[in-house]
């Protein structure tokens, strides 16, 4: 099955469960989770207090799932022992570091107590242990792993004995070195199951997470320069607290799904504007969703030059193996806004240098050319303006061009604006118009409520006039019987008949 039409008519911003043929991995939470080339990558995790050691793979076109054998790098003394092998694990981080995937702690049986680095070469197919130097940090699982450049920033955890942390650590993945941190102002209280993302390769990003008691729903920044910790103000919608969720950036977006507080998962997808610190919630889900659970993973994808969010597994009082994808709404980030914001800043920058060149378009060139031959009080030459105008005519040609830029964004932006007040000005044509029909219909009801008053009063004189006649019916109904009666006593008596006839002999 192919999802290049699949993933092209989803709607953005919603969350869709993907269509899955054929076999699927147990289920789970806290596993890790990576992709590479349009392929999922899911280690561990853990199932009913049982910790899983399998390696799935879920290919993003074709939309199936295999297992990864993997085998065990040789000894030296043994090179062709291989066997399949690969420690449970759950809690731990997956980093993807050029054709290998690096395993980075997590609740391992036969952990020495330091923080353990395992890897798995995916050219190969081979799993093995990195030997790594330096201060080595604590064994520990929950804790947060965020690439910048070629380092591992790691931060808080729970160690081995559930002491809670919040330590800075860094891996040079080059040398694979290992450095504490000694940071600055006032860290993040010791939490663990946080999330954590990079911004602009300097700021370390910690949101939410937990200690034994309290579930966190604040952001604390690190700047990796000076290594000062700082509790940024934050606006837009409130974020609930939560652990246990996933985060996953693309470009200055910080995407932020599921979590809960053991009582309930949360519903919404959060999105964090890292350039301004503004929370929003993206999309909510049904209660009981699979994307409402503890311990699920999230990652991007980029398929057919388009980027996705996959999220996988989770825990909600019920293991999900379900995998959810969603299409976020591009944005535009050569031009964020052209008002409050950067690229505002650059174009009037433009405009002020293209001014300044077209000034200096008007010196006497003449005169330049003097000062090109003209020898100093030294008798050196003085440096040739002229290849210094031809370096201010390209950045002039530079600057022009950002500025058609900026300008045809505001064109484009003047548009957008534009089409929007035509929207506006047709809706309020339609609410003035359903309006009227709205009074017509308010007349035409008290019309009929009048109608029906009269109506009621014709109904009780008509109740009236029947009571009238059944009275008059009654009357009748009395006389024609006394008539009857009347008549038989005069029968029974002979009457005038009997005395016109004759009278008694």
């Amino acid at each position: 099955m192919d999802t290049n039409n699949w993933l092209k008519d989803l709607t953005y911003e919603e969350w869709v469960a993907v269509p899955i043929s054929g076999a699927r991995p147990s289920a789970r939470y806290k596993q890790a989770a990576a992709v590479v080339d349009e392929k999922l990558y899911i280690s561990g995790g853990s199932r009913n207090g049982r910790n899983l050691s399998d390696v799935q793979v879920f290919d993003l076109r074709n939309l199936v799932w295999s297992n990864l054998k993997l085998n065990l790098i040789a000894d030296k003394d043994n090179e062709s022992n291989l066997r399949e092998v690969l420690p449970a694990t759950s809690g731990h981080n997956m980093i993807r570091w050029g054709k290998k995937l690096l395993l980075l702690g997590g609740n391992l049986r036969d952990s020495s107590g330091k923080l353990m680095v395992h890897y798995i070469d995916l050219e190969t197919s081979l799993y093995g242990v990195i030997e790594t130097s330096g201060n080595v940090p604590l064994a520990r699982v929950g804790q947060s792993a965020t690439v910048v450049g070629s380092r591992v920033i790691l931060f808080g955890g729970e160690d081995m004995s559930r002491k809670l942390l919040n330590d800075v650590h860094v891996l040079d993945l080059e040398s694979m070195t290992w450095d504490v941190i000694n940071t600055a102002q006032t860290p993040p209280a010791p939490r663990y199951d946080h999330a954590a993302a990079i911004h602009g390769d300097r700021y370390l990003l910690v949101f939410g997470g937990c200690s034994h008691s309290v579930f966190f729903n604040d952001l604390h920044i690190l700047d990796l320069e000076t290594m000062e910790w700082s509790l940024p103000q934050i606006q837009g919608d409130l974020a609930s607290p939560r652990a246990g969720h996933a985060g996953v950036t693309i470009n200055d977006r910080w995407f932020i799904v599921g979590g809960g507080d053991n009582k309930s998962g949360c519903l919404e997808t959060l999105e964090l504007n890292m350039s301004k610190l503004v929370w929003s919630v993206l999309t909510a889900v049904k209660p009981r969703n699979p994307l409402a659970s503890e311990g699920l993973t999230v990652c991007s994808a980029m398929i057919d030059g388009e980027m996705y969010l996959v999220a996988f597994g989770g825990y909600n009082g019920k293991y999900s193996n379900e995998v959810f994808i969603m299409r976020p709404k591009p944005k535009d980030s050569s031009f964020p806004k052209i008002f409050q914001s950067p690229a505002a800043a650059a174009a009037a920058a433009s405009v002020t240098a293209a001014y300044a060149l077209t000034k200096a378009e008007n010196l006497d060139f003449k005169q330049l050319d003097d000062i090109n031959v003209k020898p100093s009080e030294n008798d050196h030459p003085i440096e040739d303006v002229t290849v210094k105008i031809e370096s201010f005519e390209k950045e002039k040609q530079v600057l022009e061009l950002s500025l058609a830029e900026a300008r045809a964004e505001n064109s484009k932006l003047r548009g957008e604006i534009d089409e929007v007040n035509n929207t506006h000005a047709e809706l309020s044509k339609e609410l003035q118009s359903v309006q009227g029909q709205l009074v017509a219909e308010r007349s035409r009801c008290f019309t009929l409520e009048a109608k029906i008053a009269e109506l009621q009063k014709v109904l009780a004189s008509t109740q009236s006039v029947e009571d009238e006649v059944q009275a008059l019916r009654r009357q009748k109904s009395a006389l024609d019987r006394e008539m009857e009666l009347a008549s038989a006593r005069r029968q029974s008596s002979g009457g005038v008949w009997q005395w016109l006839g004759g009278g008694e002999k």
